[in-house]
């Protein structure tokens, strides 16, 4: 009997379809992915693929990045519903009222944001380049940076520059339990605490390494500790214990008390709502061209600088 992971494969072939799937999707969507990574190397990936669709097991505005580096491509997002609060959160029309507020101002913009926000930005920074990007610019030069307040607060830590903060935090990473993570660290004083820099300063002040998803998996590798304790969505979990043998990893649970971390746009996708969309190539992301060409020039920004 065929499988559900059989089934994609197959259409995968038929198609000529590739599977980009985010740390943060469910174990059995990580299993049939044909690259997985963070926004970073997704959105690398996305750039360098031959296949004719693409299927993006993530949320929006990483299925929008693949259409905008693709637009010969059919870009499919299993659940258009996967959205993402920062995202959601940054408004076009609120965003450029703060741009014009701030003339004269270099735009910064985290990628998990809409590609109307990307097409009024300069450039497009992931959590794996945002202190490189910063720092790429000189040093009297007055930057605007959105719509994350605390990886902004944690560039500004590392490079010692000023940044107009836009107000806005990612749901997942704000919510962890300062009291629940030192209880952890109590318990297990030999593990090493790996935070997400989207995390608020308090939880940061705790972390033994601050990195991006693909940057705490790779520290976890090397390190040599064998317990951690990782604070980013549990997602992420599957995959650190795949690439790691013998080692053990703590989730922190949230301010309910609940090790739940989970966010719920990413989630939405399932392995039934891939083979819908392999199946019916719906629901597709479609861009106005002239939309996409202005966001095209801020990621393009970002991957020379990256």
């Amino acid at each position: 009997m065929e499988t559900k992971a059989d089934k994609i494969n197959r259409l995968k072939k038929e198609k000529n379809a590739i599977i980009l799937a985010h740390y943060y999707q469910e174990a059995e969507i990580q299993d049939v992915a044909d690259f997985l990574g963070d926004s970073l190397a997704l959105a690398q990936a996305a750039k360098k693929t031959d296949a004719d669709i693409i299927v993006f097991a993530g949320v929006h505005f990483m299925a929008e990045t693949a259409k905008i580096l693709n637009p010969t491509k059919i870009v499919l997002l299993p659940d258009l519903n996967a959205g993402c609060s920062l995202a959601d959160n940054t408004p076009a029309d609120k965003f450029k009222q703060w741009i014009d507020e701030h003339p004269n101002h270099t735009v910064i913009s985290y990628i998990n944001c809409s590609t109307e926000v990307k097409a009024m930005s300069d450039i497009i920074c992931t959590s794996s380049n945002a202190e490189k990007i910063v720092n790429s610019l000189p040093k009297d030069e007055k930057i605007l940076f959105a719509p994350d307040k605390y990886l902004g607060k944690h560039v500004m830590k590392k490079t010692g520059r000023e940044l107009v903060l836009w107000d806005g935090s990612c749901e997942v990473h704000t919510v962890f339990s300062e009291l629940e993570l030192i209880n952890l660290m109590n318990k297990y004083p030999n593990a090493e605490v790996l935070a997400h820099p989207e995390c608020p300063e308090n939880i940061l002040a705790y972390a033994d390494f601050i990195g991006s998803t693909s940057g705490i998996i790779k520290r976890s590798v090397e390190s040599d500790s064998k317990e951690f304790i990782i604070l980013t969505e549990p997602g992420i979990i599957h995959q650190l214990e795949k690439k790691t043998e013998g080692k053990i990893f703590y989730t922190v649970p949230n301010l309910d008390g609940c090790s739940c971390n989970n966010c719920p746009y990413m989630k939405l996708n399932t392995l039934d709502k891939i083979i819908s969309a392999l199946e019916n190539l719906e629901p597709q992301i479609h861009i106005e061209e002239n939309l996409r060409l202005k966001a095209l020039k801020s990621i393009e920004r970002m991957l020379e600088l990256s």
